[in-house]
């Protein structure tokens, strides 16, 4: 895909999001076929949440809907969320992800949504900085694999 279909294909995607209306990445994908983008799957859909910073949360009707957290919106739009990260390392307890100054909770929501299912018992976040407690940390070297994958 050329950069300029990259370009509004990421702006449509964004304006979805914005809208809250898209309650799985199976709506996500057919609004977009809709728009006229007809090269989209949902592991591409996925993707994108993860790179956007999209989360799932209640709307004014109350439905559960993708959307960009309230953080992402004071944040210049053309930053993908892994152009926050700074830094991932971890002691062999817990995961510390290093993020741009106002990023870390924005981010820390982020993972929190995906959680349980990749291996995140809870974030802490601070301005700058996460502490991911990993749900065993016998796996902390492969959760931290995740993590970095979820951020590239």
């Amino acid at each position: 895909m050329s950069n300029s279909k990259q370009d509004a294909l990421i702006r449509s995607f964004r304006q979805l999001l914005k809208e809250e209306r898209c309650g799985s990445q199976g709506q996500i994908v057919t609004q977009l076929k809709k728009q006229g983008f007809t090269n989209i799957s949902q592991s591409k859909i996925s993707r994108m949440l993860s790179r956007q910073g999209a989360v799932r949360a209640r709307n004014a009707r109350h439905e559960l809907v993708y959307c960009l957290p309230p953080e992402l919106g004071k944040m210049d739009s053309n930053i993908a969320v892994k152009d926050l990260i700074e830094e991932i390392d971890h002691n062999n307890a817990v995961i510390v992800i290093k993020t741009s100054p106002g990023a870390a909770q924005m981010i820390a929501r982020l993972l929190d949504s995906i959680g349980r299912s990749e291996g995140i018992l809870g974030c802490v976040a601070g301005d700058d900085t996460i502490l991911a407690a990993p749900s065993r940390v016998e796996d902390i070297e492969s959760i931290m694999d995740k993590v970095i994958d979820l951020f590239q």
